[in-house]
């Protein structure tokens, strides 16, 4: 057996992994700006790839090494869970690059995700527009065609790291479905493309959030022109590319948060030890809001790993993360008295983060009327 498939066993891999970290110094340094995470990401991601870790788990089309996904899933847990990286700038990684993987031509897969996977770029998802977050099917961003390109205009927000980015996977309106008035139409004319954010007529603006961070930005398009080769898919084929796009967000993406969560909880531990506090009730009901999401969120990980193909029962994950990830906080502004209201320390800007979890990747309203309708078959009253 080769040294290659031997690591495509995911103990062994997960043992090897370790042993490469301890003997591999990726300290992040002292700088906690959003910058700095962004660099300290691409640092770790070049490291990774360099050294193999981090093509495991894709496909060798596309630059990988092959191997089974659940492989993707212990390098994110183990990067995250030693806070080498931050959970969010790591998140697009595994929100991207399958949708690449799936909707692009495989030479322009094979030529791009490399460049993602070793940090040598950073991409964002141009999705939400004002008054088309949770409902996306309403987007008014158009894409009209010209010859062989494509002329866009139009507005997004909410672009996590648009700032940093290099390329956006952008969704628009590729016709304005006035001749079909049945009730998909306005999926039916929602077309992908991967656009270079350095094309002219691309405007970015940042927005500070109550958390302090400006992480999120607005994204214009005014007579952006973009090639027809930058189509992901055909025309017509955005609405299911975003559906397709959501369960890798809520599947291998949020198995790394879970890392991050359980080390932010093992912290708290250690405070509330320090102030010589006992731990109470509350520390074991964000325990078990923790494991529950883990144990939910493994089996997701092994479904993905056996190849099925994910849908809208990931919406019971989304809930899930939410609600542990609100525990969490909740429980650190109940045992940590002025951590959050009167200290500035990591705990607030986390806390406020966290009323957002009910919020980014689908509302918990949207999530559980998925689970209601789709998977309870409850209807729509």
């Amino acid at each position: 057996m080769s040294e290659r498939s031997e690591l495509h066993e995911p103990a062994t891999f997960r043992t090897s992994l370790q042993e490469w970290l301890a003997e591999n110094d990726l300290t992040p340094p002292d700088d906690h700006s959003l910058a700095g995470h962004m660099r300290q990401f691409a640092r770790v991601q070049k490291a990774l790839y360099d050294a193999g870790w981090s093509r495991y788990g894709w496909p060798e089309h596309a630059g990988g090494l092959g191997g089974p996904a659940i492989l993707r899933a212990i390098v994110g847990e183990e990067i995250v869970g030693r806070r080498l990286a931050e959970p969010g700038p790591y998140s697009m990684l595994e929100v991207l690059a399958p949708t690449m993987i799936d909707y692009a031509t495989t030479e322009l897969a094979a030529e791009m995700v490399p460049k993602l996977l070793s940090g040598e770029e950073q991409w964002c998802q141009g999705f939400s527009e004002p008054g088309s977050g949770s409902d996306l099917a309403s987007l008014t961003t158009k894409a009209v065609p010209d010859g062989d390109r494509w002329i866009i205009n139009g507005q997004k927000v909410w672009t996590s790291f648009a700032q940093f980015s290099h390329r956006c996977i952008l969704l628009t309106r590729t016709d304005d479905g006035a001749a079909d008035t049945s009730p998909r139409s306005p999926h039916a004319s929602i077309t992908a493309f991967f656009v270079d954010t350095d094309t002219p007529g691309i405007t970015i603006r940042p927005l500070l959030t109550m958390h302090g961070v400006d992480e999120f930005c607005e994204v214009y398009f005014d007579d952006v022109i973009v090639g027809a080769d930058r189509m992901l898919g055909k025309p017509g084929d955005g609405w299911q590319l975003a559906m397709d796009l959501l369960p890798y967000e809520r599947s291998t993406c949020f198995w790394q948060r879970i890392a991050y969560l359980y080390s932010r909880f093992d912290a708290l531990i250690d405070e509330v030890k320090r102030d010589g506090q006992i731990i109470d009730t509350d520390m074991g009901e964000a325990y078990l809001a923790l494991h529950t999401l883990r144990c939910r969120s493994r089996a997701t990980q092994h479904r993905l790993a056996d190849g099925e193909k994910l849908g809208p029962d990931t919406s019971i994950d989304k809930v899930l993360l939410a609600t542990a990830e609100q525990r969490l906080f909740d429980t650190v502004h109940d045992l940590l008295p002025g951590a959050i209201e009167l200290d500035q320390t990591p705990w607030r800007t986390e806390y406020l983060y966290s009323r957002a979890a009910t919020i980014y990747g689908g509302t918990a309203e949207v999530q559980r009327n998925i689970i209601a309708r789709r998977l309870l078959d409850l209807g729509k009253e």
